[in-house]
C-alpha cells in the first residue's frame, strides 16, 4: 500500500512508449496521485523506460496481464482504486497481419476484463456508483487508425464512422465498443481519445522514425513501404500525454475527443527529414547523404493510405493546443535517440 492518502489510479501498459512518457509528467504534475503500473513487459515494453519514477514512492509497479481478471481483481482492492487510464495494447500493424489471435485477447478482451471489474467494484448497480466511488472515471486510449482510411482532404472528427482495415485497428475498434457499451448499458464513466501517430523519444526501435534512425547510424538500407506516399498526422507524444490528462480530468463523461498534432507528412516527408537533420549533425564518412539508403520494399497487406485527425473539439472545449509542430519535435527525438544509441 502506499503510504500517503492520494488517490490511486491504475494505469495499465505504462512500459510501452506512450504510458512511459505520460507517468513522469502525470506523476511530477498531481502529487496527489498514486500510480499503479499493470504491464505484461511485452517485448514493446521496457522498464527502463521508467527509470525517473521506479523509486517514486507513489509509483508501484505490477508485472501482469490485463486479462487476468483475478489479478486486476486484487489489484483493485489492495489498492483501493480510483480511475483507470488504460495504454496497455498490441499495436504494431505487421505483428497483427502475422497473428491477429494476440490482438483481440489483450485489446478486446484485456479492455472487457478491466472494464468490467472496475463496474464491479465502483458500483453498486447500473447508473448507481457506490459513494466512496462517485466519479471514478475509466479512460481508454484508443487510435485514429479505427477510422479507417482517409481521401486527400478530409479529416477523422469524433463522428466519422469506424472502419477499420487492419486486425490491429480492428481490435481496438471492438475494445471502444465495449466501453461505450459499459457507458451506455451501466453508467460507467467513461472517456475515449483516438490519437494519430506518436513520436517522440522511448518509442520502440522497430516503429518507422527509430528504424529510419537506427538505419541511418547503421549505414543500412531504410525499407519504405510501397511509394512512401503514405500520408500521417504526427503528433509530439508529450502533447498526447497533455491531452490524455486534459480529458481524463475535464473532459466530459461518455464523450470521445480526437487528438491530433495537425502535422501531416507522407513517409517519404519524414525520412527526408531524419536524413537532412542526421547529414548536418553526423555526416557519413563518404560524405553521401544518407538519403542513398532509401530502399522501397513491397506494401503492407491493407496498408492504408491517409490518416488526419481534426482536433477541434479538444482545442473548443478543452483548451489543448500542440506545444511542438513536427520541426521543432523531430530534433528533440533524434537528439534522444543519438543518445540512446551512444553518439
Amino acid at each position: 500500500m502506499f503510504k500517503n492518502n492520494g488517490k490511486t489510479i491504475l494505469v495499465t501498459g505504462c512500459a510501452g512508449f506512450i504510458g512511459s512518457n505520460f507517468v513522469p509528467y502525470f506523476i511530477d504534475k498531481y502529487k496527489e496521485y498514486n500510480i499503479v503500473n499493470l504491464d505484461l513487459l511485452t517485448y514493446a515494453g521496457n522498464l527502463k523506460n521508467l527509470t525517473e519514477v521506479e523509486e517514486n514512492p507513489r509509483y508501484k509497479f505490477i508485472k501482469g496481464d490485463i486479462c487476468n481478471r483475478e489479478l486486476v481483481e486484487f489489484i483493485f482492492d489492495e489498492y483501493d482504486i480510483r480511475g483507470v487510464i488504460h495504454f496497455a495494447a498490441e499495436s504494431h500493424v505487421d505483428n497483427s497481419i502475422k497473428n491477429p489471435g494476440v490482438f483481440i485477447e489483450t485489446n478486446v478482451n484485456g479492455t472487457f476484463t478491466l472494464l468490467d471489474v472496475a463496474k464491479d467494484k465502483w458500483m453498486e448497480k447500473p447508473f448507481t456508483y457506490k459513494d466512496e466511488y462517485k466519479n471514478c472515471r475509466f479512460h481508454h486510449i484508443s487510435t485514429d487508425e479505427v477510422y479507417g482510411t482517409l481521401n486527400e482532404t478530409d479529416l477523422f472528427t469524433e463522428e466519422t464512422p469506424y472502419a477499420p482495415n487492419s486486425p490491429y485497428s480492428a481490435s481496438k475498434a471492438g475494445s471502444d465498443m465495449i466501453v461505450r457499451s459499459y457507458q451506455e448499458t451501466y453508467g460507467l464513466n467513461t472517456v475515449i481519445t483516438n490519437c494519430s501517430n506518436n513520436y517522440g523519444p522511448k518509442q520502440h526501435d522497430e516503429k518507422l522514425i527509430p528504424t529510419i534512425i537506427r538505419k541511418c547510424l547503421a549505414g543500412e538500407s531504410i525499407p519504405i513501404y510501397g511509394d512512401g506516399k503514405n500520408i500521417r498526422d504526427w503528433l509530439y507524444v508529450l502533447d498526447h500525454c497533455k491531452g490524455i490528462d486534459l480529458v481524463y480530468h475535464k473532459g466530459k463523461e461518455a464523450n470521445v475527443y480526437n487528438i491530433g498534432g495537425r502535422n501531416e507528412r507522407t513517409n517519404l516527408q519524414i525520412v527526408d527529414a531524419i536524413t537532412s537533420i542526421l547529414d548536418e549533425k553526423i555526416p557519413r564518412q563518404d560524405n553521401k547523404s544518407y538519403k542513398d539508403l532509401i530502399t522501397f520494399v513491397e506494401d503492407r497487406a491493407g496498408h492504408d493510405r491517409r490518416y488526419a485527425i481534426d482536433a477541434t473539439k479538444l482545442e473548443n472545449e478543452l483548451g489543448w493546443r500542440a506545444d511542438e509542430n513536427f520541426d521543432t519535435g523531430i530534433i528533440k527525438t533524434i537528439d534522444w535517440y543519438l543518445g540512446k544509441y551512444g553518439v
